[in-house]
């Protein structure tokens, strides 16, 4: 009797040919398997960074080819986050490389109905020029019950990100001060 080859390659006799008696080895390991390689494999730099998403700091390490990052993994030396990301830190990478993802700045004038590109100097501009005329016209030295010397605006408000580093919220809150708003909160603590 002539066994074939398809005989040989069942995971039993794989067992006891290559002596995986437990099968947890080769024994168990496909050819499509075999083929497999890590996604990091390619990767030409390595760089660690921290997940955008909240204010907890879980570290990650990003693998690039190229320039683009290819694969983003939590990082084992994080006394933090110990080498774990939630579900949105594990997905990051899509955060850069999303098919969906906007690389412009986007501007829909009053009443339209359809986006337009903008430069970034034109939308920076355009966001000071208001930022600047709210303040103006929102201003107040003296509130209706009388109290004078105010110096405040109850036209412009800021609502800080939760991944804000503690520098970044404190020139933030020293800007937002200084315009005289004074409905400042983040977001982390709502």
């Amino acid at each position: 009797m002539k066994l074939g080859k398809t005989f040989l390659e069942w995971p039993v006799i794989r067992q006891v040919r290559d002596r995986d008696l437990l099968g947890r080895g080769p024994a168990v390991t496909s050819p499509t398997t075999r083929q497999i390689r890590p996604r990091i494999e390619d990767a030409d730099t390595v760089v660690n960074s921290i997940c955008p998403y909240c204010a907890v700091g879980c570290a990650q390490k990003v693998w690039a080819k190229d320039g683009k990052v290819i694969h983003i993994e939590g990082d084992d030396n994080s006394p933090i986050s110990r080498g774990r990301l939630c579900p949105k830190g594990s997905a990051s990478e899509q955060l850069v490389n999303s098919q969906s993802r906007l690389t412009s700045v986007k501007y829909r004038r009053p009443y339209g109905t359809d986006w337009e590109d903008l430069d970034l100097e034109t939308a920076t501009d355009m966001i000071a020029d208001r930022f600047v005329a709210t303040r103006k016209k929102y201003w107040q030295e003296q509130d209706d019950k009388g109290h004078t010397n105010l110096h405040r605006t109850m036209g412009i408000a800021l609502l800080g990100g939760a991944t804000l580093d503690n520098e970044e919220n404190y020139l933030i809150k020293k800007l937002f001060t200084a315009a005289g708003a004074i409905q400042i909160e983040n977001q982390a603590r709502i």
